[in-house]
């Protein structure tokens, strides 16, 4: 479902702030894989997946989704095949409009996105019946504006909207990074059971080794723009931060030191 081959992107080249954030990097993604990714500042992660997004394009390598190449299609070309939620709450919605509202733009997706004949009573139940699966209570509040929303609130609304019309690949840039423990465990959840009902490919970025164990049934460690670890299977499910942190030891040649993936 996802493809990337030979990616590099250096940021400022030629300057004293040269930075090359992707070194060579290769990733394949089957379809249905929930893949995690764990890594200090600096090692790649978030320039990844806006490579993958369109947010930036790559100085050299080749990106496909589901076959296709977008390597060179800008980012509202590639956004008919991808959900995604930012780290930060306040990104993903319209604040000033409904949460009934913000759906309907959600799944009008790829279609003109007008509401000038309104929202039918039919889309209505649709939706409420959509976030009682969250059991935050919104179905209760189709009319409430998104911008009186709690953190959490806004980011599982988020979710269901960018999962609504089921994405080729959905994309999870560290998306509960600005919630406390509870919420970001119950945003988690959700994104479990959403992940799962409906089979989607997924690349879900977090700066705690935790979750990236936890969650997901792939693994991947990134240092220096490259993959340094990749596990899945059985080796995930027996896996322990321990664990996790030898095996970065062994492999770069380096004590990991992110005290937020450590502490998270």
């Amino acid at each position: 479902m996802l493809e990337l081959k030979n990616l590099y992107k250096t940021f400022n080249p030629g300057t004293i702030n040269e930075k090359t954030a992707l070194n060579g990097l290769s990733l394949s993604i089957k379809e249905g894989e929930f893949v995690t990714v764990i890594g200090g500042n600096g090692a790649g992660k978030s320039t990844m997946l806006n490579a993958v997004a369109g947010t930036w394009l790559v100085d050299e390598g080749q990106i496909l989704i589901d076959g296709i190449d977008v390597t060179k299609l800008p980012e509202h070309k590639r956004a008919i095949y991808l959900g995604r939620v930012f780290q930060d709450p306040m990104t993903g919605t319209a604040a000033t409009m409904g949460i009934e509202e913000n759906l309907a733009l959600a799944k009008r997706r790829g279609k003109r996105r007008l509401l000038k004949s309104g929202i039918t009573s039919g889309e209505r139940e649709e939706y409420r019946e959509l976030l009682k699966i969250l059991g935050l209570g919104l179905e209760d509040r189709l009319t409430s504006k998104v911008g009186l929303l709690s953190g959490g609130q806004r980011q599982a609304l988020t979710l269901l909207m960018a999962t609504l019309k089921k994405p080729k690949l959905l994309l999870l840039d560290e998306h509960t990074a600005a919630l406390d423990p509870k919420t970001a465990a119950k945003v988690l959840e959700i994104t479990d059971m959403i992940v799962n009902r409906d089979h989607l490919t997924t690349l879900m970025i977090t700066h705690n080794m935790k979750d990236a164990i936890r969650h997901g049934n792939r693994l991947i460690m990134m240092m220096d723009g490259r993959i340094i670890l990749d596990i899945e299977g059985e080796d995930k499910k027996k896996l322990t931060v321990r664990d996790l942190l030898d095996q970065f030891e062994h492999v770069s040649g380096e004590q990991f030191t992110n005290d937020s993936a450590l502490l998270g």
